[in-house]
């Protein structure tokens, strides 16, 4: 968690070289997280999970978008940014090993393409996500941990407010981040789509 806030890595860098006129499905208003967490208590059982032991993530999965996709470990690039996962498996899922592991104490983030060249790829849909909905996350140990949603939203690239969408809550949360808002062949998706979702089951 460290390295991503004094490094202040903020995106996925990526997107269609051609102008999708459709596009990806963008978060509503209504799905954006309020400031003071307080919808997460609404999501969360009235026992929460305890926080897990590290351990890598190999699948995640989110059942109202229809992804199911393995998970490699991504890093940063030589600007400085998250790495991608590999643009030629558009179905790949990255973890960000400078973060926690997904179900640890902090803040896990998964990323992945919205697009390729290609088509779409494994979270062009991540946008029509909601609050309440699950993303579960198969570690290594054979431990799944499953988050709900408390929030969905677009944030700019340029001045991504970093601290706010990684910094630690005290518990075990997660960010599904990928491209999205405005799209143009010159910059690329002038934002992105960032799931915070929250521990709220061991399985």
């Amino acid at each position: 968690m460290a390295v991503v806030l004094l490094v202040g890595v903020h995106l996925v860098r990526g997107g269609a070289e051609e102008f999708r006129a459709d596009g990806p499905p963008q978060p509503l208003a209504a799905a954006a997280p309020d400031g003071t967490r307080a919808d997460v208590s609404a999501l969360a059982p009235l026992s929460v999970p305890d926080p897990l032991p590290a351990s890598p993530p190999v699948r995640v999965r989110v059942p109202a978008v229809r992804v199911d996709a393995p998970v490699t470990a991504v890093g940063l690039d030589a600007d400085g940014w998250i790495e991608a996962p590999p643009p030629e498996d558009d179905r790949l899922a990255g973890w960000f090993t400078g973060a926690v592991t997904p179900g640890e104490r902090g803040t896990a983030v998964v990323v992945g393409h919205v697009d390729t060249p290609g088509g779409p790829a494994v979270f062009y849909d991540l946008g029509a996500l909601a609050k309440g909905h699950r993303v579960e996350i198969a570690r290594r140990d054979g431990r799944t941990a499953v988050f709900a949603v408390y929030g969905v939203e677009v944030v700019p690239k340029e001045g991504f407010p970093a601290e706010r969408v990684y910094g630690g809550t005290g518990v075990p949360e997660l960010r599904l981040i990928t491209c999205g808002g405005t799209f143009t062949q010159e910059n690329g998706y002038a934002g992105n789509v960032v799931v915070s979702a929250r521990l709220v089951d061991v399985r």
